[in-house]
């Protein structure tokens, strides 16, 4: 089986006992590690058995099984669009991490279309802001969380708009997804699997947090921790109804 995810923490820390071998995996397993924009490309492309992509990615895609756990869900954090100043020009060319991303569905829809998208690399867009190669950047994954420290504005929380929008559901950031063809006891195997290497992460940190650092090695330990605890909660081991309800409205923003 095909798996591919983000080297981002949260999903790092979802799968990392499962990558490592310390659960006991439902098959044979190869992983594969990819940038968001590219997951969600691939996995329209059909690539992989089973692979994280964008929850916004996730909802227009055909032939796949939204999975009931491993998603990243903002309790009250979500993507930021920062700038080297406090204010934005309504036709910025706005660098963003891709145009199938959650991020890029929120923005449009709090902003409309008026901005131009400059789709790069997530990594790479606190540089370009930095530099004035773009007025603006869309964060997202831990380069969200260190805006201050990067010097930059924060012009436009995401996750807090969302929070109004959605009268307090989560924020449907990443979700994986599976073939649909593939037999309903391998994905059952599939789901316990995760939900087995994420409460073995919970319970045994120490034992998962190398694998972490080694895919973000520029984060120091309280940041890798927030990020850890701020999509990675309840909610990625039982999307629930309210995941479910959450996913629904997103849909309704329609595509970006």
């Amino acid at each position: 089986m095909n798996v591919a995810i983000s080297p981002c923490p949260n999903d790092t820390w979802v799968f990392g006992a499962w990558v490592l071998g310390l659960v006991p995996s439902p098959q044979p397993c190869r992983f594969f590690w990819h940038d968001v924009q590219e997951l969600n490309e691939r996995a329209a492309a059909g690539s992989y058995d089973v692979v994280k992509v964008s929850a916004a990615a996730a909802l227009q895609l055909s032939g796949r099984t939204i999975l009931p756990c491993g998603g990243a869900f903002g309790l009250n954090h979500g993507p930021k669009l920062v700038a080297r100043t406090p204010q934005l020009e309504k036709t910025a060319r706005i660098a963003v991490p891709g145009l199938d991303t959650t991020a890029y569905r929120l923005l449009r829809a709090a902003l409309g279309p008026s901005f131009e998208a400059i789709p790069t690399l997530f990594s790479a867009i606190p540089d370009l802001v930095r530099s004035g190669a773009v007025d603006a950047g869309l964060l997202i994954h831990e380069t969200a969380l260190l805006h201050e420290r990067l010097g930059l504005h924060l012009l436009l929380d995401l996750g807090a708009w969302w929070q109004e929008y959605s009268s307090g559901l989560p924020l449907p950031l990443g979700v994986i997804v599976m073939q649909a063809h593939i037999p309903d006891t391998i994905q059952t195997a599939v789901v316990n699997t995760i939900r087995t290497s994420l409460q073995y992460a919970r319970s045994h940190p120490q034992a998962v947090l190398p694998l972490v650092h080694s895919f973000a090695q520029e984060l120091d330990a309280p940041t890798l921790a927030h990020h850890i605890t701020a999509y990675a909660n309840d909610y990625s081991l039982h999307m629930g109804p309210e995941g479910e309800t959450a996913l629904a409205l997103l849909r309704q923003l329609g595509a970006p």
